[in-house]
């Protein structure tokens, strides 16, 4: 065998080699392309050489026509959109707010809102939408009601939004007012008004408070005097009864006797009726003395 020979067959196996390497390459290549990885909580939309295909892959591992097909993954999670909006009270009051709306795109609507909105679903949909529904349910309440009745204006704002997404596959599940905010002289307005009814209740209080203090003082007096009067009443009872007792205890002899104990021997110079001596008979004792 020449050396030309040997050249070729070595030229050849090169050749087979080199060519194995490419197709092997390629190989890997196709296969890597055919494999379609969807994440957790997310929707494969394919495209096939652009078009939009109507069947969706859900979450896990897929195979898709290499070249021809591509994976475009969208979210369903939840997700957070926080905007500025402006909008107008119904006393026309400027009231500027920050919102935050928490969304989510329906697995089912992935494709379609991918093949006529795009990715940017959140400017073309979302945002003119928050907008208006601010607007308008923004209009049906003066400013004081706007602060007061927060929650309920913001549970009406995210009906009115949902009603307006929700063609559209878009799942508004929580809605947030961040923030009102109005003019210097609107807050300066309100600021005045709060002290104002602060001083009227704490005067509301303070009058209540004297009232009570008036009538605890009265209170005081009508239970001391009830008990004044009842001292009073128990104490002539019990003299009266002493007195009943001592009534019953007296007779003819024993006030003789009193009389005649107290007596000082000497005899009265006016006789009357009110001279107990009189009721004593004197003058029996002095004659029996005589005899």
């Amino acid at each position: 065998m020449n050396n030309t020979n040997v050249v070729d067959i070595k030229s050849k196996k090169t050749g087979r080699i080199i060519g194995g390497v490419i197709a092997g390459i390629a190989a890997i290549v196709i296969l890597a392309s055919s494999a379609a990885i969807v994440p957790a909580g997310s929707t494969g939309v394919i495209t096939t050489f652009g078009k939009v295909s109507e069947d969706t892959y859900s979450e896990g591992f897929h195979l898709k026509i290499p070249i021809a097909q591509q994976l475009v993954v969208v979210s369903n999670k939840i997700q957070v959109y926080e905007t500025d909006a402006s909008a107008v009270s119904k006393d026309l009051q400027t009231v500027n707010s920050k919102i935050a709306i928490n969304f989510r795109v329906k697995a089912d609507s992935s494709a379609s809102i991918y093949k006529n909105i795009g990715p940017d679903y959140q400017a073309v949909i979302l945002t003119p939408a928050a907008q208006e529904s601010m607007k308008s349910i923004t209009a049906k309440y003066n400013a004081e009601q706007l602060i007061t009745q927060r929650n309920l204006v913001g549970e009406e704002i995210k009906e009115l939004l949902e009603s307006k997404v929700s063609e559209y596959g878009i799942q508004i599940e929580k809605f947030n007012i961040i923030n009102f905010d109005f003019s210097a002289e609107f807050n300066a307005a309100i600021e005045q008004k709060q002290v104002a009814e602060q001083n009227k209740l704490r005067a509301e209080t303070e009058k209540e408070q004297k009232v009570i203090e008036a009538e605890a003082e009265a209170e005081k007096v009508k239970i001391s005097a009830q008990a004044q009067a009842e001292s009073i009443k128990t104490k002539a009872e019990a003299q009266a009864e002493a007195n009943k007792t001592i009534a019953e205890s007296l007779n003819d002899n024993l006030i003789k006797y009193q009389t005649i104990d107290k007596w000082d021997g000497t005899m009265p110079k006016v006789a009357s009726s009110a001279n107990p001596l009189i009721s004593l008979d004197i003058s029996d004792k002095e004659a029996e003395a005589a005899q």
